[in-house]
């Protein structure tokens, strides 16, 4: 199974503080015990970065790096699901969904991947099955 997954699986992981984290820790255990393909964006990376600096200080990033993003296939946001995020951004029209968020769910579609690991309704709002 391929499984995408989402900045607040991230932070769930890490943020030993966060309601989620246990639940990400063994989902995460789970996921690399059963060798699924884990894939996310650069937007993801970007975004997961920023916040977990922000939230968790540098120690967090490098485990990030180190620990993370090695064991991620990473696809790279292009100008086409760029402008078709943007244009399902702006037409959503919702405070609460990123670009992020919208770019994600257009790669889950190019790339036929329905599961998700992440702690975010929005990706059960758009039709895909959420781990947690």
């Amino acid at each position: 199974m391929t499984v995408f997954v989402d900045t607040s699986a991230f932070l769930a992981y890490l943020d030993r503080s966060d309601e989620n984290h246990e639940t990400a820790v063994a989902t995460w255990t789970q996921l690399l015990h059963n060798r699924e393909l884990l894939v996310c964006t650069n937007y993801i990376l970007i975004e997961s970065s920023a916040l977990i600096q922000n939230r968790l200080g540098m120690a967090a990033i490098r485990d990030f790096q180190e620990l993370f993003i090695p064991l991620l296939r990473i696809e790279w946001i292009d100008e086409s699901v760029h402008q078709t995020g943007v244009a399902a951004w702006l037409a959503a029209n919702r405070r609460r969904l990123s670009l992020v968020d919208v770019t994600s769910f257009e790669t889950m579609r190019r790339l036929f991947i329905n599961t998700a690991f992440a702690f975010d309704q929005h990706f059960v709002e758009q039709g895909f099955s959420c781990l947690k």
